[in-house]
């Protein structure tokens, strides 16, 4: 079954690899026997993915994308393997999600007249705090 990342983009099975590893750290015999971490790879150049979605991601200054352009995800937070693998897919479309939208186009707004007033009047009244402030001539 495919990743889904959006009604119109989703990523095949036979381009996810995902290995079980051993978990790191402290656990127990649990930790010590089971292969329930998962090393999620995601290679975005030979992907299918749309090109100018794979200059965006290459571009992406993220410490979980490789020079080679692979995506290396790692998830051992939780005890099962099956738990393992769905958090490090939703990494993965996490990680992808935000490229295929872009940026929102920026409106520029102007300030209420009240808000210029306020403004205005702040700068009066520190004006006058720093006048007080200076040497008193006698």
């Amino acid at each position: 079954m495919p990743l889904e990342i959006s009604r119109n983009v989703s990523i095949p099975d036979n381009e996810i690899e995902l290995i079980a590893v051993r978990a790191q750290g402290a656990g127990g015999q649990n930790v010590n026997k089971v292969s329930s971490a998962i090393h999620l790879r995601f290679d975005i150049r030979a992907s299918s993915l749309h090109p100018g979605f794979k200059e965006k991601l290459l571009a992406l200054s993220d410490k979980r994308i490789t020079r080679d352009g692979i995506v290396v995800i790692k998830s051992q937070e939780h005890r099962t393997q099956e738990l393992n693998r769905e958090a490090a897919l939703s990494r993965l479309r996490q990680l992808i999600k935000p490229v295929l939208y872009g940026d929102k186009p920026r409106r520029p707004t102007k300030p209420t007249r009240s808000a210029k007033r306020k403004r205005v009047d702040q700068k009066t009244k520190h004006g006058q705090k720093k006048r007080l402030r200076g040497r008193i001539d006698d």
